[in-house]
């Protein structure tokens, strides 16, 4: 095949790689196994090794290699390309998901600006350089993870090439992210820790309520407190330089079978984001103690008929302690084809905080806006693509010694 960036991306999203983000399913659009098994295909046609690490039946990461001039345990770098291989789910689309039109200078399609985009630069680069081997070249590996979109699990599961598995001699000198960053260094991000709560009530007739229990008028409490908590003593809790001020909303609610029942259960689902360094689920448990405080304090029941389930999702963010050189070598070949190379923060998690948090050094970086990532037409900029390959090249022949 061409390995050009635009020809790898518009076979990318033609593939559907849907997240599921939780919720039963079928068909062939949902999870990440037919993007796999094309990645495993050009990877086989580079003639360079590969593996697949199973995280859930027909998700699976797939991680190839190409062996550098120096053995890794006897001075050798080892550099990783990392990337996921799903995208948010299609609904409300206002185009072809799975269509990679390209008009006005832009590619549209479901996962072209988050992460297919970025994963295509560092594909095109992966295969020129397992072509090319230029003198001293580190050892290169280009990473899939599947599940990034909803618990970060597949990257979660990468430390066992080196941890357990052997596949990698030790650890990574360096990691680099693809997220859309409009190619600066994103060298901090918030972490995040998402759970449900649960109101009980007693079902009974609308037309005789006063003998059932409304969940959904319990759950108006929780919703209250934790508007409370938002407004006033979230932001109390600390500030980082690079992301700011931790959050937490509520996203999702859902009660009640018909609007003749009185309902007898309610659920909300939470997300607290965290500052870099802070622990996602303690933060998580200081929402909960407060509403349950809150409701105590301000309701005749009490916090009766209200359950907190543990967060199905706490995950650590990006700190900044351990990636400067990274960021300053990237910086460098960003400046060096003409474009500023800034560092920044961003609110938004990915799959860093794997690799950052066994102190391996961790930087974002990709094309495109995380304005156009989940939207109904989401787009890149060719140029972005353009621009995002040439600096990772720079950055590969930086980093050859």
């Amino acid at each position: 095949m061409s390995w050009e960036v635009i020809e790898i991306l518009q076979q990318l999203v033609r593939i559907p790689s849907i997240n599921p983000m939780g919720r039963d399913v079928s068909g062939d659009e949902y999870f990440e196994y037919a993007v796999t098994d094309q990645l495993e295909r050009w990877f086989t046609e580079l003639g360079v090794p590969s593996c697949r690490q199973e995280i859930a039946p027909r998700r699976e990461n797939i991680i190839a290699r190409i062996d550098g001039d120096r053995d890794p345990l006897d001075g050798g770098s080892i550099l990783v390309f990392e990337a996921h291989q799903d995208t948010v789910p299609v609904e409300g689309m206002t185009i072809d998901p799975f269509d990679p039109v390209i008009r006005d200078g832009r590619m549209y399609g479901r996962g072209s600006c988050d992460i297919k985009g970025g994963m295509a630069c560092m594909l095109t680069n992966f295969a020129r350089y397992a072509k090319e081997r230029p003198e001293g070249m580190p050892t290169l590996v280009m990473a899939c993870s599947v599940n990034e979109e909803y618990g970060f699990s597949g990257a979660q599961t990468m430390a066992e090439l080196w941890e357990t598995d052997g596949w990698l001699p030790r650890a990574p000198d360096g990691v680099i992210v693809a997220e859309p960053t409009m190619l600066d260094v994103v060298v901090a991000h918030k972490g995040t820790a998402r759970g449900h709560c649960h109101a009980r009530g007693k079902a009974a007739h609308s037309s005789q309520p006063q003998l059932g229990t409304s969940a959904i008028f319990r759950m108006g409490h929780v919703l209250r407190a934790m508007e409370q908590y938002a407004a006033e003593v979230v932001g109390t809790l600390g500030e980082d330089k690079w992301v700011g001020k931790p959050t937490i909303s509520v996203g999702l609610i859902e009660g009640g079978i018909s609007v003749n029942t009185v309902p007898d259960h309610c659920q909300i689902e939470i997300d607290r984001r965290v500052l870099p360094g802070d622990d996602a689920q303690a933060a998580y448990a200081h929402a909960v103690e407060y509403v349950l405080d809150y409701l105590k304090e301000n309701v005749s029941e009490g916090d009766t008929g209200i359950e907190f389930d543990k967060p199905y999702l706490a995950k650590p963010g990006l700190s900044d302690k351990c990636n400067a050189e990274l960021a300053t070598s990237l910086s460098t070949a960003i400046q060096a084809c003409g474009h500023e190379g800034n560092w920044i923060g961003v609110p938004f998690g990915t799959d860093a905080h794997a690799f950052s948090s066994r102190d391996i050094p961790t930087v974002v970086f990709g094309p495109g806006s995380i304005n156009q990532a989940h939207t109904v037409d989401e787009w890149i900029e060719l140029e972005q693509l353009h621009q995002a390959t040439e600096i990772l090249s720079q950055f590969v022949l930086q980093n050859c010694s």
